[in-house]
């Protein structure tokens, strides 16, 4: 069976060659020659990443992390308590913490644009995700319908052999009913 992606956009997608997307004669083309279309993602992402995007995904991951939350409040009450009682008399950073507001600053100035960048990427990755989805979706889809179509013409295919035989099996009780009615009549 010779067929072009021509007759499978025509069948499956009901539009001409012309009118199909890349992704769709990519699809096409695949479903011609039956190769698989999934691929890992994860791997095309991973391999466009600069060591620089690497360390923002890290810097983010850590710095939306329950545990990193939980680490930065317990340094905070031992900056504030140690400033504020304990080194009352000797404090390098007196209330109001000034230097503390300094490093915080900081720390949220350096994190946000961080978290930002990594929020950028997965939403790129979000984005070929979705893409290679609808590839995979639209190859099973064209496979679903060309399945359903070859069983349509399999039990089609059955139906007239069953009724051939049925005609076959009706013309043999026919003449054997007319043999037995011979056989009964007296001549």
């Amino acid at each position: 069976m010779n067929k072009t992606i021509e007759d499978l956009a025509n069948r499956w997608l009901r539009r001409r060659p012309d009118g199909l997307s890349q992704v769709e004669s990519q699809v096409l083309q695949s479903t011609l020659e039956r190769t698989t279309i999934a691929k890992d993602t994860n791997k095309a992402v991973a391999f466009h990443q600069t060591f620089g995007d690497r360390l923002a995904d890290t810097m983010a991951r850590i710095g939306g992390s329950w545990s990193f939350i939980l680490v930065f409040i317990a340094f905070l009450i031992l900056w504030t308590s140690g400033n504020a009682w304990l080194l009352s008399r000797d404090a390098f950073d007196p209330y109001p913490f000034i230097f503390l507001n300094l490093i915080l600053s900081m720390v949220a100035a350096l994190q946000a644009p961080v978290i930002m960048m990594a929020q950028n990427r997965q939403a790129e990755r979000d984005r070929i995700d979705a893409a290679h989805d609808y590839e995979v979706n639209l190859k099973a889809e064209i496979e679903i319908m060309a399945l359903h179509e070859k069983l349509d013409e399999l039990r089609h295919s059955q139906i007239v052999g069953m009724r051939d035989e049925i005609a076959q099996l009706a013309e043999q009780v026919k003449r054997i009913d007319e043999i037995l009615s011979k056989q009964r009549t007296p001549s």
